[in-house]
């Protein structure tokens, strides 16, 4: 298994602060994963250690296969970082933005031409490479900024809160673009607390709150962790007692809220009891017209952890 970013008991102080607190992190090679947290639990402070803009008071931090993160330049530009809310100069065109930043990173002549072109196409402004960055929407911006973190072909891409402020279309857009970043095989480290962006775009994530980390893993493992018992939705033609018994007596079945024909089913257990359902309602005379389980989302869980740790 190879390592993008790892930290070990990772820990910067502002004053009587503790902003990042023995933190131990662990990216992997190829994946998109989610950095988690409310506002002010050290996620910004984090990324910033990690490339080398911030240095930290104690602990360790290794950036594809190097100690130090990007405090080494050889390193640095292998990153691609767009900042929280990424302030573009509205006198320049979306084009002479990515031309500047191409010259920087020691692209010219056709190299410089290809590499701009390439950009706006895969981030949708090909269109709107010759307008003022001043007349473009919030997205678009947005857009500019993922076009500019991935000049120079890094390796691994740092996004902070790259859908912040952004109205639903422009979310949708910046998770395609995220999507199609990952399809390259770059690494992708995502900050956020948009957990539904996260669950709907990355593989694996990490929750911290004030600075510390609570839980890390895949989202599906995380999910199933931390999932209460199922919740099984069933719609039937007709309800009769004998369905309703045939329901009551299956082992698992804690509760059952009745909405006409209807039923919530709270289960006690853990596990997928659709086909136990099923077989019970048939056997009892009953048509099923419409199922389904109610699956608990990251947001819920997030919720529960942050709760649970305060």
């Amino acid at each position: 298994m190879d390592i993008a970013i790892e930290t070990k008991g990772l820990t910067k102080i502002f004053g009587r602060i503790i902003a990042v607190d023995r933190l131990d992190l662990k990216v992997e090679v190829g994946t998109v994963h989610g950095f988690l947290g409310p506002n002010g639990a050290g996620k910004t402070t984090t990324i910033k250690l990690i490339l080398g803009l911030l240095k930290p008071d104690s602990g360790s931090i290794n950036v594809l296969g190097f100690n130090g993160g990007g405090q080494r330049i050889d390193v640095r530009s292998r990153i691609g970082y767009m900042p929280e809310l990424p302030k573009l100069p509205n006198f320049l065109k979306g084009r002479e933005l990515l031309e500047i930043y191409s010259e920087i990173y020691g692209l010219s002549g056709m190299d410089k031409v290809n590499e701009v072109k390439r950009l706006l196409e895969l981030v949708g402004l090909r269109d709107r490479a010759n307008d003022l960055i001043g007349h473009y929407s919030k997205g678009m911006q947005q857009r500019l900024g993922l076009a500019q973190a991935l000049i120079g072909d890094p390796d691994l891409v740092i996004l902070d809160e790259p859908s912040l402020g952004l109205d639903p279309i422009g979310m949708v857009e910046i998770r395609e673009i995220i999507k199609k970043i990952a399809s390259e095989g770059r690494t992708v480290f995502l900050s956020s607390h948009l957990l539904n962006e996260v669950q709907q775009v990355c593989s694996h994530a990490t929750v911290i709150n004030k600075g510390m980390k609570i839980i890390e893993g895949s989202i599906s493992n995380l999910l199933e962790k931390l999932s209460k018992p199922n919740e099984v939705i069933i719609e039937l033609e007709k309800v009769t007692p004998e369905i309703i018994k045939a329901i009551r007596d299956l082992s698992f079945v804690e509760k059952v809220n009745w909405i006409g024909n209807k039923a919530e089913i709270f289960c006690s257990k853990k596990g997928d009891f659709r086909a136990d359902i099923s077989r019970a309602i048939i056997n009892a005379g009953g048509i099923i017209t419409g199922m389904r389980v109610e699956e608990r989302s990251l947001e819920e869980l997030f919720i529960e952890l942050i709760k649970k740790r305060d």
